[in-house]
Parts: C-alpha cells; sequence; structure tokens
C-alpha cells in the first residue's frame, strides 16, 4: 500500500534537468560571447589588423586613444584586443566532450584562457587606477574587487591543474570564468535591468548609483554562487536538493538570456551593422 515518493522520480529526474539547464546555459553564454567577440573585432580588431590600432574608434569608452599618450594606449590595445580570443574559445573549456577528448587543446586553451585573463586584469587595473580610466571611485570597487578575485582564482586553478588533483582545478577554473567574463557580465545584468525597468532605476551616469553598485558585484558573485550551489548538487542523491539547484540554474539561465538579448540589441549590434 505505501507506495510514496518514488512516483516523483519517474516523472521528474532532477539531475537529467540540471545536465539540460547547464548547458542551456553554455550555449547562451557562447552566443553572447562571439557576438561580443564579433563587436570587439570590428570595433578594435579592424583597426589593428591594419597596422594602427589607436585609429579604432574609442570615442564612446572613458577615455579612449589619448594624443602624446603612447604607452596608456599601448595599454588599452593590451587591454581590449585579447579580448576577442578569451571571447572565442574560453567558453570551449566549458565542454566537457573537448576536455576528455581533446585534452591537449584543452590544456592549452586553458593557458591563454587563463594568460589572458591575467593579463586583461593588470591593464585592466593599471587603466582604472593608473591612467584614470573611471567615472567614480565608489562604481570602480566592484570593477576593483573582480580583478583581484581573477588573479586568485586563475592561480589556485592552474595549480591544482599542475598538481593534478583535478575536481578541485575544475571548481577553480569555473570561478577564472566567470571573474574573468565578469566585465561582460555586467553589461548583460544592466542592459537586463534597464528592459525590467523600462529605463534606469538607481542608475546613473557616473555609475555609480545604488543599482549600478549592486549590479558591479552581482554580475561576478550571484554566477559564483551559483556555480558552487551546482557542484553541490553534483554530489547530492536527494532529487529536493537538486530540485533547488534547479530554480538557481534556471534563474541564472533567464538573466543571461535577457542580458545577451539586451546587451546585443541595445549596446553591439548597433555598432557591429554601422
Amino acid at each position: 500500500m505505501n507506495q510514496t515518493k518514488k512516483p516523483i522520480s519517474r516523472f521528474f529526474n532532477a539531475h537529467a534537468c540540471l545536465q539540460f539547464l547547464t548547458r542551456s546555459w553554455v550555449l547562451v553564454v557562447l552566443t553572447g560571447q562571439w557576438i561580443f567577440a564579433l563587436y570587439i573585432f570590428i570595433q578594435f580588431g579592424i583597426a589593428a589588423l591594419n597596422g594602427n590600432p589607436t585609429s579604432a574608434d574609442t570615442s564612446r569608452m572613458i577615455q579612449g586613444y589619448t594624443q602624446g599618450d603612447n604607452f596608456g594606449n599601448g595599454v588599452l590595445m593590451l587591454h581590449l584586443l585579447p579580448a576577442i580570443l578569451l571571447s572565442l574559445s574560453g567558453v570551449f573549456q566549458l565542454f566537457p566532450y573537448l576536455r576528455n577528448k581533446y585534452p591537449f587543446f584543452h590544456r592549452w586553451n586553458g593557458r591563454m584562457f587563463l594568460t589572458l585573463g591575467i593579463l586583461g586584469t593588470i591593464t585592466g587595473l593599471y587603466l582604472t587606477w593608473v591612467r584614470g580610466t573611471r567615472l567614480s571611485d565608489i562604481g570602480s570597487i566592484g570593477l576593483t574587487l573582480n580583478g583581484l578575485l581573477i588573479l586568485l582564482a586563475s592561480v589556485l586553478a592552474w595549480r591544482f591543474a599542475i598538481k593534478r588533483q583535478y575536481q578541485k582545478h575544475m571548481r577553480w577554473a569555473v570561478h577564472s570564468f566567470i571573474l574573468v567574463n565578469g566585465v561582460w557580465s555586467f553589461r548583460l545584468y544592466l542592459m537586463a535591468w534597464f528592459i525590467l525597468n523600462q529605463g534606469p532605476n538607481g542608475n546613473n551616469a557616473n555609475i555609480d548609483g545604488p543599482a549600478d553598485i549592486a549590479l558591479s558585484f552581482a554580475s561576478y558573485l550571484l554566477p559564483m554562487l551559483i556555480a558552487e550551489i551546482y557542484f553541490w548538487a553534483m554530489r547530492q542523491k536527494s532529487t529536493f536538493r537538486v530540485s533547488i539547484t534547479n530554480v538557481f540554474v534556471l534563474l541564472g539561465l533567464l538573466i543571461t538570456i535577457l542580458g545577451v538579448f539586451a546587451a546585443t540589441m541595445f549596446m553591439w549590434w548597433p555598432a557591429i551593422s554601422s
């Protein structure tokens, strides 16, 4: 007579649902990253291929090309151009098939990703705090913490890979991916926020409004939290616990879908199509 609990698993496989949501998130990220890479290539990469990277249109930036500042202009290009490679190939590190079938590619692509991520962090911190490419001090705190965490996560991911502690490596490699793409995610979160509010709400021109500051931290801390919940769920056998994780992953997926759509339509595509 006791036929409780078991029938639920017959109609709903929480682990399979988690895998589906995770793969969907990776696919959405891949789409958004490639659109972003195309945007950077058109805006800055073409000028670099023509042999004059400082001729790129940086008028929309806080501080782009500056006459006479050759070092600063060089650092700016070192910050922008590697983002093309990061956006094109970084997401491949999340594909288990490539990791298992082509370990050589996974290793060298991972080394390139972490190296360029560290380079982007150092150049980004220089541009923000030395060159003064910031709208406000308080509005740059979230970005700065993002950069410092990139350095920590990248070193740990590399260290655990060398020690062949692959579970720990995977954990910190995923966090490195999230952190390196923190500025990209901030654009997504900001544009998604604008759509949900039908315009700015708690935002201002200096990117230091309450919503701006909250989003500058949430753009990497929220995905990192969801990643930790995912790693926890993969060790669980309870359908209920994994189902709760599915809610968090679904939230991350929906935010990413809305953000990729909004950033593409209102930030990247107008520049690509012009």
